[in-house]
């Protein structure tokens, strides 16, 4: 270990499908997210606290500000930009998150013989032996096994 810590994550919306930089943007990746009622429904509910995360995402200090509460001792010269993730998260149409993994599968022959797991909360998730024995319940289900 180096010492350094990572801080975050926060929760922000990409403007890109593949967005890893802070000012990547894709208008029509943009455009399409904003098309979805449930996407414009969370931002009208909680734009404030979504103003504040975007805010702090390109003001440094005012994430020091923050982090302070939990590392009094934090200086914004203590902090250096870190990488970026981007993590699909699964939104109803009335704007609630999903909490739990979709499983689905497609249609006609070919479909009919697939799963699919959506909404994994986190790469670690796919780890986990207890997700993994959930999924495989569903494939039992699913394929009457």
């Amino acid at each position: 270990m180096d010492g350094s810590m990572w801080l975050g994550p926060n929760a922000v919306l990409a403007f890109k499908r593949e967005g890893y930089k802070l000012l990547d943007f894709n208008l029509k990746d943009t455009v399409d997210a904003l098309g979805f009622k449930g996407l414009r429904k969370l931002v009208y509910k909680h734009w404030q606290f979504g103003v504040g995360e975007l805010y702090r995402g390109f003001n440094m200090a005012a994430q020091v500000k923050q982090l302070q509460r939990y590392v009094p001792e934090l200086r914004v010269q203590d902090v250096t930009r870190g990488p970026s993730g981007v993590r699909a998260q699964a939104l109803d149409e009335e704007g609630q998150l999903v909490d739990d993994f979709v499983f689905d599968g497609g249609v006609g022959e070919l479909g009919s013989r697939m799963l699919h797991v959506r909404n994994a909360p986190s790469p670690a998730a796919t780890s986990s032996l207890a997700i993994a024995k959930m999924i495989a319940d569903e494939v039992q289900n699913k394929f009457e096994l």
